[in-house]
């Protein structure tokens, strides 16, 4: 996965393109994508710094699950 820098070295490098860029169609489009990169980067940023996956080496503990009574209604006859 990307890192925030790497998001915003692409967004740098698009910012260029659409300075440079003659059709104003194209350019906007351009800054949207620079815009969506450096959303990227903001995620990448927040992802980077969540605690660690839980260890993955032991197995899950399971619950089972309890047996539950019957509920009788008055219609049973199983007496």
């Amino acid at each position: 996965m990307a890192t925030g820098d790497e998001y915003r070295i692409k967004a740098a490098d698009m910012n260029a393109k659409a300075t440079g860029e003659a059709s104003p169609q194209t350019r906007s489009e351009l800054k949207r994508l620079v815009f969506a990169y450096l959303r990227l980067a903001d995620h990448a940023d927040r992802n980077a710094n969540l605690a660690p996956p839980a260890d993955r080496s032991k197995p899950p503990v399971l619950q089972q699950q309890q047996p539950q009574p019957k509920i009788r209604t008055a219609g049973d006859d199983t007496e």
